[in-house]
């Protein structure tokens, strides 16, 4: 089983992924862990990309696939995976396809968790953390139990990323519609699009996710 996950960024996706990969086994593939994964270890495909962040480029779309193909020939892949954040255009998604193919595999399911703009500047912006242990806390879905309390150490001070500004969060979202979107009609034409409504409670759309899973 191979899947992918699409939407935009503080949409649930990474969330949806780590359930799916408990409960099915497949691996979650984070593009950022698995690029940095490959530099530490020193990979031919590793040392490529070392070289070009050391130059302070962009690591180029071949290299992210090289890094890819090497990452899901690994055991641990052998039930399947899933992509979180990759592809990012169309040409990716192409040049990852190309890829799959020539490894006789192939995209079972892009899905994606859908969820409007507003509502993602209200869960983003409303984010903030136990500054003692980093329990995540959000000022309208989950407050502590206690105003000003932690829940899980008691401590008294909390703290908001500075990029979780209804601003900036607006600018990603500006940047996933122009780049990331069409990839959605590129996988529909392939037949492979599923849309899992994600404003619904984290159960159901996990529930909604292991029916897409369970009959692709």
């Amino acid at each position: 089983m191979h899947l992918i996950l699409l939407g935009p960024p503080g949409g649930g996706k990474g969330t949806q992924a780590k359930r799916l990969q408990d409960d099915y086994g497949l691996i979650q593939l984070s593009t950022g862990d698995m690029l940095r994964a490959a530099v530490a270890a020193g990979t031919e495909v590793g040392k490529r990309a070392k070289a070009v962040m050391e130059a302070g480029q962009l690591v180029s779309d071949d290299i992210v696939i090289g890094i890819i193909s090497d990452r899901i020939s690994q055991p641990d892949c052998a039930k399947g995976f899933i992509l979180d954040g990759f592809p990012r255009t169309v040409a990716q998604a192409e040049a990852l396809g190309v890829m799959l193919t020539e490894r006789g595999l192939k995209i079972d399911a892009a899905i994606e968790v859908r969820v409007p703009d507003h509502m993602i500047v209200e869960r983003i912006t409303g984010r903030y953390t136990c500054a003692k242990c980093g329990a995540g806390y959000h000022d309208q879905f989950q407050r502590p139990k206690t105003d000003g309390v932690c829940d899980s150490c008691g401590g008294t001070e909390f703290s908001r990323r500075a990029d979780d500004n209804a601003a900036t969060v607006q600018s990603r979202l500006d940047a996933y519609h122009a780049q990331t979107a069409p990839i959605l009609p590129y996988y529909e034409k392939k037949g492979v699009l599923q849309v899992v409504d994600g404003t619904l409670p984290i159960e159901e759309v996990t529930n909604r996710l292991k029916v897409i899973v369970e009959g692709a």
